[in-house]
């Protein structure tokens, strides 16, 4: 199911994303980032404007969309560079790329095997479910691929 190169990238990818966890600890204030270092900056609406090259009203609207979550990134960067700082962007996974794979390849296989199981059931030819787990590796193994995965059903 896996190539070896992709599961190296996942693997690499979920090292460096460990760092950003838990993410509660880069969550934004109330007020949003903008408007969080520019008050600790003692910096005015105005000032930030001049350094954006916007006027104050501006700053109020980058600030209000920032806080609301409809900001554009680009606009973000503009104001993080305006306050010296720098904009760090991050998808960060809620667990491991790893842990995502296999979920996703044993939710799929556990529904396409007990689709059989109940076939098997009607016409009286049960499994035992004591090799349920083995069957489910094996169809994972020799089924799905990782593209797979994400096709729906």
């Amino acid at each position: 199911m896996k190539s070896d190169s992709r599961t190296r990238g996942r693997l690499r990818l979920d090292e460096r994303l460990r760092a950003l966890q838990p993410i509660d600890r880069f969550r934004a204030p109330p007020k949003g980032w903008v408007r969080a270092l520019r008050d600790a900056l003692g910096m005015t609406g105005a000032q930030l404007g001049t350094r954006i090259g916007v006027r104050p009203q501006t700053v109020e609207a980058i600030e209000k969309s920032e806080a609301a979550g409809t900001i554009q990134l680009n606009t973000l960067r503009r104001a993080a560079e305006a306050l010296d700082c720098t904009l760090v962007y991050a998808l960060v996974p809620n667990s491991s790329l790893e842990t995502v794979i296999e979920a996703r390849a044993r939710k799929i296989a556990t529904r396409e095997l007990q689709r059989v199981a109940h076939t098997m059931r009607l016409e009286a030819q049960g499994t035992d479910e004591a090799d349920f787990e083995s069957r489910v590796q094996a169809y994972i193994r020799d089924r799905l691929s990782e593209r797979d995965l994400w096709n729906e059903p």
